[in-house]
């Protein structure tokens, strides 16, 4: 390892382009290969998710690499999720008792933008798009390309490569197929899929709805969610099983169905969306599913980072989160001075592994708990204690959503662990009718409930401690 090896990263997405800044910081010489246009010269969202939720990881990573003023100028704060019933009636869950914690709704593209025009800035720094990795040889550290452009066929040699290139990743493709070694790969999806609407701003350019919040429809089986944008708008994402159920993507094929659907599930989302059935019908429907590898790394030589060696669904809001807290945790493991690429890239898996298969499993649950949960008597219940306990005790409680989304001290895999832990507490004491929730309680009153929540969470801890010791 010296700061003379010729480092080639895969993909000058928003993990890429992190990760290109954060080594070029660091004195290392980067070549990023983008298979898209410039996005700052080039419309290419073509049916991704155009607005996304950063939150304290993600921003911890961004304030590492010194840009994350820069970010917060393009985020719109939501401090807690507005439910729409079908009737048009909304409540509001918080996403956490202290006033200080908020997620924050952010452009995909400007805020890759921003990091790409930060690492381009660096001298050691070359950055190529519109050129198409085709091949890795993993063994020789080569990457084979076609230009998009021009239809030539390429080759670079590197000292290392990294693959950045998110789901479909060319360098996890030839792990596979190259069968140099032993390698786990799984990838599930669920039978929803997504489409992405609109609500536009109105006349005077403002938004039509809250825009603090992020808004959500939720029906049981299927849902719709809304993003605020800073022009006025809202990106509108509906998540729909393909072929279940009375609708799904596969019967709404005609103007008149569509109406029908949204006019009896979302009847107040229909009249702010002046375009349904043109969108609906124009724009793609998205897969979602899960990547889970193992190992990340081949010798000392390719390292899978971000959505490559672990894509999750974007029900938790942390996909971009987790990608940039793997280039604050690998800055770490650099930090070591290890000996080479290989105890470097290891000592990497061997950290961030348990945290990144962590958030993939919450992301499922949390699927169910908006599509659901949200909107279930209990599930307020224990919202409603959640934040009186946050409140009331800012140092001392954090529910689970809070650890996940604002703790950035602990990694997913405890967040999660203790998170369900305290979960069950609550709902049994609930279930139980220990806590009378339809009443304001005390400070003395809610000192008794953390009470009994540490102490029985911490019970539940120790003994799933001892069941896989």
């Amino acid at each position: 390892m010296n700061k003379k090896d010729k480092i080639l990263i895969i993909g000058a997405g928003l993990c890429g382009s992190l990760l290109a800044l954060r080594l070029a910081q660091r004195g290392y010489k980067v070549e990023v290969y983008e298979s898209r246009p410039d996005l700052r010269t080039a419309d290419i969202s073509s049916g991704r998710s155009i607005n996304l939720s950063l939150s304290e990881r993600g921003l911890t990573a961004l304030r590492l690499c010194g840009v994350e003023e820069k970010a917060r100028e393009i985020c719109i704060p939501m401090f807690g999720r507005l439910m729409h019933d079908t009737n048009g009636n909304t409540f509001t869950s918080y996403y956490s008792g202290r006033e200080n914690e908020f997620i924050n709704s952010i452009s995909r593209g400007d805020l890759n933008s921003i990091l790409l025009n930060e690492a381009e800035q660096h001298e050691n720094v070359n950055i190529y798009f519109n050129k198409n990795c085709i091949h890795i040889d993993i063994e020789n550290t080569i990457a084979h390309f076609k230009d998009y452009k021009t239809k030539e066929l390429f080759s670079v040699n590197a000292t290392v490569i990294f693959g950045a290139d998110g789901a479909g990743s060319s360098i996890r493709k030839s792990y596979i197929s190259e069968r140099k070694f032993l390698f786990s790969y799984s990838q599930e999806y669920l039978n929803h899929g997504y489409k992405e609407l609109e609500i536009p701003a109105n006349k005077d350019g403002n938004h039509q709805i809250s825009k603090n919040h992020l808004h959500i429809w939720p029906r049981g089986d299927f849902m719709l969610i809304a993003l605020p944008n800073t022009n006025g708008s809202f990106t509108v994402t509906l998540f729909l099983s393909y072929d279940e159920g009375e609708f799904n993507f596969e019967n709404l094929t005609s103007k008149e169905k569509i109406t029908t659907f949204f006019e009896k599930e979302f009847p107040d989302a229909l009249s702010l969306i002046p375009n349904i059935n043109e969108e609906f019908l124009n724009n793609p429907t998205g897969p979602l599913g899960t990547v889970k590898c193992s190992p990340w790394s081949f010798q000392n030589k390719t390292l899978l980072i971000g959505d490559s060696a672990h894509a999750i669904v974007p029900f938790y809001g942390q996909g971009m989160n987790a990608s940039f807290e793997d280039i604050l945790v690998f800055d770490q493991i650099l930090d070591q001075n290890l000996d080479n690429w290989k105890s470097v890239f290891n000592e990497y898996e061997k950290v961030r592994k348990k945290d990144t298969d962590a958030i993939a499993d919450l992301a499922i649950d949390n699927f169910h708990e908006m599509k659901d949960h949200v909107a279930n008597p209990l599930f307020k219940e224990k919202r409603k204690i959640e934040m009186d306990l946050e409140r009331m005790f800012p140092m001392q409680y954090s529910s689970k959503y809070s650890l996940v989304t604002f703790n950035q001290k602990i990694g997913y895999s405890e967040a999660m662990k203790r998170g369900r832990a305290q979960d069950k507490v609550l709902l049994n004491l609930i279930a139980d009718n220990s806590i009378n929730t339809h009443s304001a309680m005390t400070k003395t009153e809610l000192k008794i409930i953390l009470d009994k929540v540490r102490q029985e969470t911490n019970t539940i801890l120790r003994k799933d401690t001892l069941e896989t010791s």
